[in-house]
Formats: structure tokens, sequence, C-alpha cells
């Protein structure tokens, strides 16, 4: 699980979204890096203890923590949390996200409301609730988790791509407003991958999509996480306010 680096030790993060799809690899990945992690999941407890575990098995540092971040309150306390017990936060990864699929002309608005609530929302949310104290202490870096679908025509995604695209233009513009107070945001834009929202398509769907990669493969969810070390790290320090695109050249 050692990336070849400790870049985040002495760090803690907060990874959203952290018990399934992308989000298991991001944790490990940023433990590998030294940070002391803290797995957010809403309702999947036993696959964030799961997740704790192999960290913990790999010599890391990392602990579960219970969140809903479409509800204001939640996000708060589960911060409150982190901070009580470390003292600090310095890393937070958005990586919570939902899909309703569906043509907009039959969508039912719940479908649209959920994801944009969860997607967006959930984003701002908990970007809001860590702002605070990463300013304070003139330091932080907060990594958003977009989508392809934010940056091309989706077809049937109407209110997954809109989720992510807003989530793009607010990353933008938090990172503006941030940056003097050493704060710097970011996101990475996944494409195919080998897990998450991508790995649950039906199969034909998911050969399809594949063979629109150049690559001709599925990214493994550790490319995407060593991707979030880095723009969590040091070694991004000079950049904020960016989109890393992450998806064999899909959008090329």
């Amino acid at each position: 699980m050692r990336l070849g680096g400790m870049r985040l030790e002495g760090r803690v993060a907060l990874v959203t979204g952290g018990s399934r799809g992308l989000g298991p690899a991001i944790c490990e990945a940023l433990a590998a890096e030294g940070a002391t992690v803290r797995v957010g999941y809403r309702r999947r407890d036993r696959e964030a203890s799961a997740v704790v575990k192999t960290i913990e098995s790999a010599g890391g540092s990392a602990a579960a923590i219970a969140l809903d971040v479409r509800e204001p309150a939640s996000v708060e306390a589960a911060v409150a949390e982190v901070l009580d017990a470390h003292g600090q936060l310095d890393v937070l990864v958005c990586s919570a996200g939902v899909h309703q699929d569906g043509w907009l002309a039959t969508m039912p608005l719940d479908a649209w409301h959920d994801v944009v609530r969860t997607n967006l929302d959930g984003t701002m949310l908990s970007a809001r609730a860590v702002l605070r104290s990463m300013m304070a202490r003139r330091a932080g870096s907060i990594v958003c988790v977009t989508s392809v679908a934010g940056i091309h025509a989706s077809p049937g995604q109407a209110n997954y791509a809109a989720s992510k695209g807003g989530v793009l233009a607010f990353v933008r513009t938090l990172a503006a407003e941030v940056a003097a107070h050493g704060v710097r945001v970011n996101a990475v834009v996944p494409g195919v991958f080998a897990a998450g929202m991508a790995a649950r398509a039906p199969a034909p769907a998911r050969a399809a999509l594949i063979e629109r990669v150049p690559m001709r493969r599925a990214g493994d969810p550790r490319e995407l996480a060593r991707a979030i070390a880095f723009l969590a790290s040091d070694d991004a320090s000079y950049i904020t306010g960016q989109s890393l695109v992450v998806d064999g050249g899909l959008t090329a």
C-alpha cells in the first residue's frame, strides 16, 4: 500500500463517501502517505470498518465516522468530532456521490433533487464545514471528486451531469475566495474506473464506455487515489482552482 513517500505525515484527512466505490482506494492512498484518515460513511458501517481494518493492517491510522453530507447538522457534527479528536483537519476529500439515471422528460423530480442534493449540496456543505478551521490555521487542502459527465454530454444523466458540472464551477470560485487564507481547492475528474458507478453499470454499457477510452481499459481506483494524494500534498502547493482529469484520454 505504501506509495513511496510520506507526503501527508502528521496530517488529518476526512474522506466523505469513504466506505464504497472509489472511496476505499482514496482512504488507503492518503493513509499510505502518512495521513490519519477518517473514513466517512452514511449507512455502510461494516464497509467503513473494513476500510479501517485494511489501513491499520498496513500500519496506517484510521477510524470510521458517520455523516450524511445532505444534512448540515450531520456534517458540522462530524467535522467538530474530527477537530475535537485530533485538533486539526488538514485534508477534505469530497467523494460522496449518487446517481439516478433517466431521460429528463420522464425523470421524477425527486431523482433530480436527490442527486443534486447529495453531489452538489453535499460537497458545498462539507467544504463549508471545514473552511473556518483551515482558514484559521492558514493551511488546508480540499479535493472534490467530480466526473467526466460534468465536462461533456452524458445523455440520460442530466441530473448527475448538472451536479458534477456545478462542483467544477464551485471549485474554481471557492479556490479564488480562500487562496489568500492558505487553503487550496481542486477537483479530480474521473472517467471509467473499475470501481464506483461505472463498475456497477450493465456489462454491455460498461464495455461500450471502455471502447471509447483511448487506453482501452478502465482505470484502477488506485490511479485516481494517487492523483488525489498529490493534490492534497505540498507537492501541489502552487495548484488551486484546477480540475485534474484522470480518464485514460476519454475527453482528450
